[in-house]
């Protein structure tokens, strides 16, 4: 056998006569000795350039020519037969050839991929119908996942194969090894006509995939809008659970990938106890995760609570908590527009992203403030004092931007004077916070560490705090005690008291300020946020 011929323009002198359906040329070849089973580079013999050129003439002659039974049983190097080139081409007659003489309807490739799949595939109806009629298995494989000729014809939107395949037996429900059906399949890719057809035929509408995902959410991720509609009027569950942890439901599939128009069909239809149920997701969490504004103001304007539950698996504690996270700050006006609560925590992920714009007008806005070591008033929103702590750490350098707004706000000084922070934080930071306190009356363990800081390393305090706290000072002490935090998020209440401008002033620690030089602290307090919660409360 001369191996050369194998690469003379990529197949043997009879394979390339059987490649262009030249009978004659094909018998001369072989009446003068050539060899019909030379494979070239591809491990193709004429047989297969016949059957993928649709030369069934070219065919017969080599059929009857075959040195052996097995001939027609050869494979290319990726495991295609004649029969499969055939049915891939569309080749109905080289079929009946091939068929006639003994071909296996059902033989696969090393894929395990039938001629009937093939014939699918390329959307050769006649071909699918002739097969069918001689023997090929209606669900045969395509791949060792089990995907069939089915879903292949649902995926490509082939509704008359889809017809013949059903007619002939396909199962309506067959599984692949992922537990997806033809129908999850038409609903994943948008084959609206494809959906409809195995829905009219009874397909059913709230299978469930093996990661428990169903059609209507496959949809939903997806965008496919007609198919959402579809699916809802012919009874898919909107309300079906659709991953092994119970919260996971079409419509948080709709807000995180930013699906308004199927989130809007999805809302009225949707159990409200995902949106603050425990254990459960609201899909305000989706919509921010996925970026997508419109989807986050649709869901609120629609009742969903911008203070949605804590959620443990997204490793968050409200919704804000994500937009931290994901540092999507423009949602901050979305959610402060629909009333979202502001609690002590949202203080601390400003100091730990250094939003100290923000951080100033949540003070001004009413935000909670951490006190004490309890848990904030929320106990869905578990943060600790020693956790806030740990963020003003972070930014105690840039304490201008933030420190003496907490303060003003009536802030307890000594819930920071942990020994850790003491130690962390600069001269002037340990100054300033003294300020607002009666630094002859603090607890025994921070004036231990105070000492203990003073001691171990170079601290100059301000040289009145050897002395006790002047009556004005103490007077200030118990007057902003009085007022509480919600008065003095501004100087308004302050302000209105029937007092001269300058205990005005000195209310409003005006000489401290100035003493450490923070004239923006001065003009914050006589902004008010448009928003803001009254400060006379």
């Amino acid at each position: 056998m001369d191996f050369t011929e194998a690469y003379s323009d990529r197949c043997s002198a009879v394979g390339l006569a059987a490649r262009e359906g030249n009978v004659k040329m094909l018998r001369k070849l072989m009446k003068q000795g050539y060899s019909i089973d030379v494979p070239d580079n591809r491990g193709w013999v004429p047989i297969h350039e016949a059957a993928a050129h649709d030369s069934s003439e070219c065919l017969r002659l080599l059929l009857r020519a075959a040195p052996s039974e097995e001939y027609i049983n050869s494979r290319t190097f990726e495991g295609l037969g004649a029969l499969h080139l055939s049915a891939r081409r569309g080749s109905l007659e080289s079929i009946r050839v091939l068929l006639e003489a003994g071909a296996d309807p059902n033989e696969v490739t090393i894929e395990a991929t039938t001629p009937l799949f093939l014939a699918v595939e390329n959307g050769h109806a006649d071909v699918v119908k002739f097969l069918l009629q001689h023997g090929a298995n209606v669900e045969g494989p395509h791949c060792w996942s089990g995907w069939n000729s089915l879903h292949q014809a649902s995926f490509q939107g082939y509704t008359e194969i889809m017809e013949v395949l059903l007619e002939n037996g396909a199962s309506k429900e067959c599984k692949d090894d992922f537990g997806i059906t033809p129908l999850f399949v038409a609903a994943q890719y948008g084959k609206l006509e494809s959906l409809r057809l195995l829905i009219s035929h009874g397909a059913e509408v709230n299978c469930q995939a093996k990661d428990r995902a169903t059609p209507l959410l496959i949809a939903a991720q997806e965008g496919h809008t007609k198919c959402v509609k579809l699916l809802l009027s012919k009874g898919a569950d909107p309300n079906l659970y659709c991953n092994t942890e119970n919260w996971q439901l079409p419509i948080h599939a709709a807000a995180q990938m930013g699906h308004e128009k199927i989130l809007e069909l999805l809302i009225p239809v949707t159990d409200r106890i995902c949106d603050r149920g425990r254990g459960k997701v609201s899909p305000v969490y989706s919509a921010v995760y996925g970026g997508h504004e419109e989807c986050l103001e649709t869901l609120l304007e629609n009742g969903y609570s911008p203070d949605a539950q804590e959620c443990l698996d997204l490793n968050c504690r409200s919704p804000m908590c994500m937009v931290f996270q994901k540092e999507f700050f423009n949602f901050v006006d979305v959610f402060l527009k629909y009333g979202i609560t502001l609690l002590g925590i949202n203080l601390g992920y400003c100091l730990f992203y250094k939003k100290f714009t923000l951080f100033r007008r949540f003070l001004k806005l009413g935000c909670s403030l951490p006190s004490g070591d309890q848990l904030l008033e929320f106990t869905s929103y578990v943060i600790k004092l020693l956790e806030f702590t740990s963020y003003v750490i972070k930014v105690q350098r840039e304490y201008k931007e933030w420190l003496p707004y907490l303060l003003l706000a009536g802030f307890n000084p000594v819930n920071l004077m942990r020994r850790f922070w003491i130690f962390a934080v600069s001269n002037n930071v340990l100054n300033l916070i003294l300020e607002f306190t009666n630094w002859k009356r603090l607890p025994p363990a921070v004036e231990q560490n105070l000492s203990d800081y003073k001691e171990k390393l170079v601290w100059t305090p301000k040289s009145y705090f050897a002395f006790v706290p002047s009556l004005s000072h103490l007077c200030r002490l118990e007057i902003r005690s009085i007022l509480t935090s919600n008065r003095l998020r501004s100087d308004r209440f302050i302000r209105e008291l029937p007092l001269p401008a300058c205990l005005q002033d000195y209310l409003l620690y005006l000489d401290v300020l100035r003493a450490n030089v923070i004239p923006e602290a001065e003009d914050y307090l006589g902004q008010r946020e448009e928003g803001a919660a009254p400060t006379s409360q």
